[in-house]
């Protein structure tokens, strides 16, 4: 069993957050490429109100990530880049972080997490799986949503 602790978003974490995002997306089967919204989570989640989540291991190594953006004049959000290491998956740490965005929006009074997913659905069966579990429904192709 993995000890993990899930924290807010730590600059100090960045380089290893995308290596374990690109390690995670290769595992996948998908081209590793670099999400421009990680090289500055500050300026692109935290100042337009959204967080960050990281899962750290016992020895201070990023194994997951999630983050949180606002959809302005609503009261909903989008989650975005929730990783979690490959060799990690089924151990809970994608439900914990799942669980500390959710906490965080229920307490902005925010009603409602949307997730984006990717296409063909054949290859984001993993993704489309675990929101099903955790009470997101499809909405329209590619996008779902949980009330909560």
């Amino acid at each position: 069993m993995i000890g993990f602790s899930v924290i807010p978003y730590d600059d100090r974490y960045r380089d290893d957050m995308i290596f374990m995002i690109l390690q995670a997306k290769d595992a996948l089967g998908r081209v590793p490429r670099l999400n421009g919204d990680l090289l500055d989570v500050k300026t692109n989640y935290l100042d337009h109100g959204g967080a960050f989540y990281l899962a750290v291991d016992e020895n201070d190594r990023v194994v997951g990530s999630v983050g949180v953006s606002p959809i302005d004049g609503t009261d909903e959000a989008f989650l975005h880049r929730l990783f979690v290491k490959a060799a990690l998956k089924r151990r809970g740490i994608g439900g914990a972080l799942l669980g500390a965005a959710e906490d965080f929006l229920r307490a902005q009074g925010k009603r409602a997490a949307r997730v984006h997913l990717g296409e063909p659905k054949e290859q984001w069966f993993e993704s489309y799986q675990f929101y099903e579990k955790h009470g997101f429904e499809e909405y329209a192709p590619r996008f779902m949503r949980k009330v909560l």
